[in-house]
Formats: C-alpha cells, structure tokens, sequence
C-alpha cells in the first residue's frame, strides 16, 4: 500500500475518533456497528414479546373454547366481540406470530444483532465494509416491522393465510376479510425485509473475506464468525426468490396476472377469468427459500453455541474443521431439499424420494454438530453459567425437535403427519425453541461486551429453568397429538368427538405456554434494568479467547484506540499444556514464536495498522 492510500486512511480514523456526535447521529441514524446490533437487539426483543402475545391469545381460544374472556373485547375490538374471538382473527393471530418470530425475531433479531455485533470485533476490523449500508440494512428492517404491525389497525385486520400465505387466500383479496388490505402490506413488508437481509447480507460477507486483521486467516477465524459467513451466504442465493414469489403475488393480486391462479380456484370463486398459473408454482418458490430460511435461522446459534460451550468448558472446540465442513455441507444441501414440505401436493413419486434422501443426508452434518457438542462438554471442567445453560439447552432442543425431523422427511410418514400438530412440535423444538435459546445465550455472553455490565446471574438461572421446563411442556405433547390427527390452525376441535380426549392436554399446554410467557418478562426486567443499574463488567469477564474481549468495554469508532490486535493462534487454546493460565487470548503469541503474520487483504485496509508508514 502507498504512503498516500495510508495517509488518507489515517486521517479518516482521525475524524472518525474526534468528531462530535449528537443524539441522532448516535443513538438513531447510528452508522457503528455496536449501536447497530442494539438497535437490531431491542426491535427483535419487541416484536418477540408481540409475537408471543400473539400465540397466548390463540392458545386461550384453543385451551378454552367455550369460554368467554371479557378482555379481548377491550384489546382487540369487534374481534373479539363479547368476549369471544373472531375465526377469521384467529387465523390472522397464527398467520402473524409465524412471520413476526420466523422473520422478525429469529432471522433479523438473531443475526442482525449478533453478526453486527461479533464480526469486526472477532476478525479485528474497525467497522463494516459500509457502514452506510448497515444503517441502511437497520432502517429497512425497521420500516419493514412498523408497516407489519401496522396491518393490525386495518379495517379488514392482518394477513390470515397462514405464515406462508399460499394463494389462493393470498392471492384473492376478497377470498376472507384477512386477505385484502392486511395482505398487502404483509407483501410489502416482507419485501422491505428482503432489502434488509439482502444489503445486511452483502456487508457481512464482504467484511469478513477483505476486512481481516494480520493474522487472522480462514482457519483461524471462530466458529461464530463461520456460521456468520455460512448464513449471509445462504440468505444471498434464497431470499431474491422470496422477494419473486412476493412480487409476482402482488400482480395477482392488483395486476390482473394469473401466475397463481388455475381453472379449479377460478370455478370456485367465480367471476374469475384470469387461469393458466398454478398455486403450487408459489409454494416452490416460497419453500426455496423457506428451507434455507430454516438454516438462516439455525446456523448463527450453531455459531454462537459452539463459542459458549467451549469457553465454559475450558476445552478447544472438538473437531475445528470438521464443525466447518459441516456449516458449509448444511448450507449446500439446504438448497436440494425444500420439496420435503411439499409431499401431499401430487408430487411425482420418484422426484419425492430424491428429496427425502437428500432430507435424510441433511441429518449428518446435522449429527456431526451435536456429537462435537458433545464431545466438547465431556470431561471439561464446566462452569454453569447463564449463557451456558441456554447453550446447553439450546443442544437439548436441537436433538429433541431434530430426530422428529427425520420422521417428517419420509415422505410415506410425511402423508400422515402433514399439517397435524406433529408438524408444529417438530419446528418448534428445532428451529423455533433452539434458536430463541441460541439467541438468549448470545445476549447473556455478550451482554458485557454490548452495554459494560452484567446481567443478574439468579434472574438468569430463574429465566433458564422455567423458559427449559415450559418449553418442553408446551411442545412435547404436540406430538401426540399429532400421531392422533389432530390438525393445525383449527379455530376449535370441539366439533370432532375423537379430539375431545386431548382437551385436558390443551389446557396443560396453553398454562405451560402463560408459565413460559410469564418468564421472559423477568428477562425483559433484568434486560433492561442491568442496562442501566447492572454490575459493572471486567473486560475479559469470561476469560475467553477472542479479540472482542480486547476491545475497550466504553464504545469508541474503530473499536481500538490504537493499533488493532494481531493474531497469533486460533480461537480455542483452553486449558493448553504448559500454559500459565487456562485461556490464550488470539493477540497473545507463544514464545520465541517465528510466526510470519500475513497482511491483511489490500482491498480494504485498517489504518490504524497503517500509522507507522504514514508517518
């Protein structure tokens, strides 16, 4: 790099440390990827609690069919007139907890906030590649959840389609009240989303492959950072699909196109003239990306995980390269797999078993993961903190909802079980639970590194044993039910005498469900409250290994005051032989070591790297 590059790089770091900010600058139109990740964090946390509010309501209608509530009438209006919820709301209310938790909560939320957070701290960069573009990716992702929750305040109420929104009732906007305005902006919030993943996306893989700090090559990177990568990638390749199969639904919708319409929905919603498109044309796009969108969801908790486990069990990760080749191997085959949700749709019995072999291949990588975990956890001198419990019970759930899975992508046990509550227990435990434990665990780790404080470690343990038990009482017994039959989305079973037997069980599951609500708003409490009133951290307060614990806790632009840390050994040297304590940080070389450091990539440079030669 020439002295002039260097000079102007140096001078940008020093506008950047001695600029003034004012309110909007740095709390709002924020361009830091700390203040980023907040933002990200605490808009998933609202909408997490919206769409949680969501499924008690549902759960009230389901535990207590017959029963009048007299509040719903206060909260949701002609709705819930007398006490007694709408069924086309009801449809509406599983229709918007899907998207808020799936999109909003467990895709935006989960890797908004921590891929912001970790990437230029754990590879030691000074920011994104574009820090424009990250606030730009915030503000879409924004925008996009106020239009949503606006959908709430129409007249004709929310998108009631199912969280998948197959046409016909998404593409008739007269088809039931939930399919006309609050459709629409349903679309066009999911659009907004797209933006949003797509330029986050961008940013994250482009940050990470150029933005590296000496020393720090591929295979020194941690598993967080590779799971980061894996996703963005993932999110790159499927979410345009999305984005087609959403555009292509508004034409029909207000264009007068056909692309989702045939002659049999033609013939029963009359005055229809426009055929010649098919339904099951949406459901492929939707599902190619909705697969991928499983693993979107899934692999930054892998990530997160794997880094809580090993620090808290004072071992290095079992099998580095092998818990890679098994992110990049999921990623891969995500992509070959989406027709397992599409069994029941005629599908050409040949082309279903290519699926589902691919479904079941899909489970190695899978299982190589959780033995890793495993193998990891054994013999290590574990310390049961907060972050580790989650980390655990997110491996627990894992297991749990993933076995069910092997069940569901046999096609000839698919036929059965489609759309019965077995469906629902098994992504719940999967993705649903184990994300949001993943998630949970992220915040507790990297609460001290977010805010310089630590969250209360007895509310904590509280939060962890009742959200772990509730969990599972929830969950569990959905499986039975759905051996039985017993449907999804049903307004009431009441009306089926061989459903009576699992009332009882739907009482247990809806007051399990209030139990498990009721704990996370002691998580909300102590959220908020160690923000401003928390213990005050140490730096390193977990002793772990990676660069973002060498960073100042204050928050500073360029995240080092001086030069940035160079690294010498990858993420995991616990417990080392010989060692005199038991974690080497990255940045801390072994003696006499002859290490040539490599240069990091000159398409963007650090300049804080650069001081020397520019002076």
């Amino acid at each position: 790099m020439n002295t002039h590059t260097a000079s102007i790089d140096v001078q940008h770091h020093h506008e950047e440390e001695h600029h003034n900010e004012n309110f909007i600058t740095k709390y709002i139109f924020s361009q830091d990827h700390k203040m980023i990740s907040k933002q990200f964090l605490i808009t998933g946390i609202i909408m997490g609690f919206i769409g949680m509010f969501l499924s008690l309501l549902f759960r009230l209608q389901l535990a207590y069919p017959d029963t009048k509530f007299t509040f719903l009438e206060s909260i949701l209006g002609h709705w819930g007139k007398d006490g007694k919820l709408d069924p086309n709301f009801y449809l509406a209310l599983t229709t918007m907890h899907g998207t808020i938790m799936v999109f909003y909560v467990l895709t935006a939320g989960l890797s908004g906030t921590f891929s912001n957070l970790l990437i230029p701290l754990q590879i030691g960069a000074r920011d994104m590649a574009s820090p424009f573009l990250n606030m730009l990716s915030y503000w879409f992702f924004f925008a996009s959840s106020v239009v949503l929750i606006s959908s709430f305040f129409v007249e004709t109420g929310p998108a009631a389609a199912g969280w998948t929104v197959y046409p016909p009732l998404s593409a008739l906007p007269k088809a039931l009240p939930g399919s006309g305005f609050g459709m629409t902006l349903w679309l066009i919030a999911i659009i907004l989303f797209v933006v949003s993943s797509l330029l986050g996306g961008v940013n994250y893989v482009a940050t990470i492959l150029n933005m590296r700090t000496k020393g720090m090559k591929m295979t020194r990177l941690p598993l967080t950072i590779w799971a980061f990568l894996t996703t963005a990638i993932v999110g790159l390749l499927s979410f345009p699909v999305l984005l087609g199969a959403g555009l292509l639904l508004i034409f029909d919708r207000s264009f007068g196109t056909s692309f989702y319409l045939n002659e049999i929905v033609a013939e029963f919603a009359g005055g229809i003239e426009r055929v010649g498109g098919s339904p099951i044309l949406y459901q492929h796009l939707f599902w190619f990306l909705g697969h991928p969108e499983v693993y979107i969801i899934i692999l930054p908790t892998f990530g997160i995980t794997s880094e809580i486990i090993s620090t808290n069990s004072r071992k290095p990760i079992f099998g580095y390269r092998a818990m890679i080749g098994s992110l990049l191997s999921i990623a891969f085959l995500s992509f070959l797999v989406w027709g397992h949700h599409m069994f029941v749709t005629g599908m050409n019995p040949f082309l279903g078993s290519v699926f589902m072999i691919g479904t079941l291949i899909i489970a190695v990588p899978s299982a190589i993961k959780t033995f890793n975990y495993l193998a990891t956890l054994w013999k290590g001198n574990i310390i049961f903190t907060v972050p580790m419990l989650f980390g655990i019970g997110m491996v627990s759930l894992f297991i749990t909802g993933g076995l069910t899975g092997i069940h569901l992508g046999n096609a000839a046990l698919d036929i059965n079980l489609h759309d019965t509550y077995f469906v629902i227990a098994h992504f719940h435990l999967v993705m649903g639970c184990a994300a949001i434990f993943g998630m949970i665990s992220g915040v507790y780790h990297w609460f001290p590194r977010m805010y310089g404080r630590m969250m209360n470690k007895t509310l904590g343990y509280i939060h962890f044993w009742i959200t772990i038990i509730s969990a599972y009482f929830v969950f569990f017994p959905m499986h039975f039910m759905g051996l039985a039959g017993v449907p999804r989305r049903y307004y009431s079973n009441t009306a089926y005498d061989q459903f009576d037997v699992f009332m009882d069980m739907n009482v247990f599951i809806t007051i399990s469900a209030i139990i498990g609500g009721a704990a996370q708003l002691l998580f909300l409490f102590n959220f908020f409250y160690s923000i401003f009133k928390g213990k005050k951290s140490e730096q390193n307060p977990w002793n772990s290994n990676t660069l973002e614990w060498t960073a100042p806790v204050e928050r500073i632009h360029g995240n080092w005051p001086g030069e940035i840390p160079h690294v010498y050994r990858w993420a995991y040297d616990y417990s080392k032989p010989g060692a005199e304590q038991d974690f080497i940080p990255q940045n801390v070389p072994d003696p006499g070591q002859t290490d040539e450091l490599e240069e990091p990539n000159t398409l963007v440079h650090n300049p804080a790297t650069q001081k020397e030669t520019a002076h």
